[in-house]
């Protein structure tokens, strides 16, 4: 069992915030709820939370302007989506926002115990003391969760921080998605290959100068992505 592990649970539907709560408890952790937006987010930033599950079409204040504000506070506290909002345009929305993860309603218990689990991990990894990678033009810094592309000083969400430190100690080298789903999430499925490429999208939006040929930043096509920091792609 986990302890010690505060959790809080923003959804206005009643049912599925009881019976989140009472499962999430009886697993070991500390669970705090809200019923709206607005609520949600007062106990995000007034309070230290390891996690956060966050519903998107709610009153006063929806889930992405929820994730928006709490990311623009500063507060890097993983954000696991719930929604029944399941396209890719509301995935990458909710991934722009600054969301970690995103789950699918109707969705199983054992499945949202198995995202948090992943969540918390990755959570504990970027508390640790992770060095200072240099590369070419590029150096990412772990205690800022920011990038340093020449002299440009980029913020990342937690999760595109880790995509690019796992491609850093790869540098060179193709990477598969099924890697970077394992070393970033912890977990893997043929559904969430997509949630990788929207990660890495926003990624390229923020370290490349056009998206469309991208300098660092390269897809291999088949296989994963290639990360060539010193601005040229390698001969293979």
């Amino acid at each position: 069992m986990q302890i010690n592990k505060r959790l809080l649970i923003v959804d206005d539907d009643n049912q599925i915030r009881e019976l989140l709560s009472f499962d999430i408890a009886q697993s070991g952790y500390i669970v705090d709820c809200a019923s709206n937006g607005q609520e949600g987010l007062k106990k995000a930033l007034e309070n230290n939370y390891d996690l956060i599950l966050l519903d998107v079409m709610m009153p006063k204040m929806n889930g992405f302007d929820v994730c928006k504000n709490i990311r623009l506070a500063n507060i890097n506290t993983p954000i696991l989506m719930l929604t029944a909002k399941g396209t890719i345009e509301d995935k990458t929305q909710g991934f722009d926002c600054g969301a970690d993860d995103y789950l699918i309603k109707p969705f199983e218990i054992q499945e949202v115990l198995l995202r948090i689990r992943a969540l918390l991990r990755r959570g504990e990894s970027n508390k640790e003391s992770k060095e200072v990678l240099r590369a070419g033009d590029i150096e990412i810094l772990p205690d800022s969760l920011e990038a340093l592309i020449i002299d440009k000083k980029v913020k990342l969400t937690p999760t595109e921080f880790e995509i690019l430190y796992c491609l850093m100690q790869h540098i060179n080298t193709p990477v598969t998605l099924a890697v970077l789903l394992d070393e970033v999430w912890g977990y893997g499925s043929d559904e969430d290959v997509r949630m990788v490429r929207v990660h890495v999208g926003g990624l390229r939006q923020k370290i490349e100068e056009n998206t469309r040929t991208p300098k660092y930043l390269h897809t291999v096509v088949n296989v994963g992505y290639k990360l060539t920091p010193f601005g040229f792609l390698e001969e293979s």
